[in-house]
């Protein structure tokens, strides 16, 4: 799940800021083309509930790195945009969108750091126990 809902903030991305921008989910500054995206998930948890039913916390740190000289203001700009495109977020598999919350970021060393949640309920569905045996009898009706 957590690679879908990468995928999806990938995408979310693509639609916002376009081709010239690159986006990786993968750790590496070697080869690196600025401007760049990097975005992990930083501690998901589960947590259960009755039934099947699992609360699972996702939160997503997303890295840009700016080209330009002004980086404090690129960072801004880009967050500003940020704030719009990863509001909602549809997941594949998922009809409709899931929001973000907790968003909020912060400029280290000339490169923004993006936070946002895409917390959810999840259904585990039951494992098949295997078919019970047959029962086979003869059923009369009085009268």
């Amino acid at each position: 799940m957590i690679n879908t809902i990468i995928e999806s903030i990938s995408a979310a991305l693509q639609d916002e800021f376009g081709d010239g921008y690159e986006i990786r989910m993968e750790e590496s500054e070697q080869g690196m083309e600025k401007p760049c995206f990097f975005i992990f998930c930083q501690n998901s948890s589960n947590e259960r509930f009755p039934g099947n039913r699992y609360f699972r916390t996702n939160p997503f740190c997303i890295q840009y790195f700016p080209v330009s000289g002004e980086k404090q203001r690129e960072c801004n700009r880009a967050a500003e945009r940020m704030y719009q495109c990863l509001e909602h977020v549809t997941v594949k598999g998922d009809d409709k969108p899931v929001m973000g919350t907790k968003m909020r970021y912060e400029v280290v060393d000339g490169v923004l750091n993006f936070f946002v949640n895409y917390d959810m309920f999840m259904i585990r569905q039951q494992k098949n126990e295997g078919a019970m045996e047959k029962v086979t009898g003869n059923v009369t009706a009085k009268g």
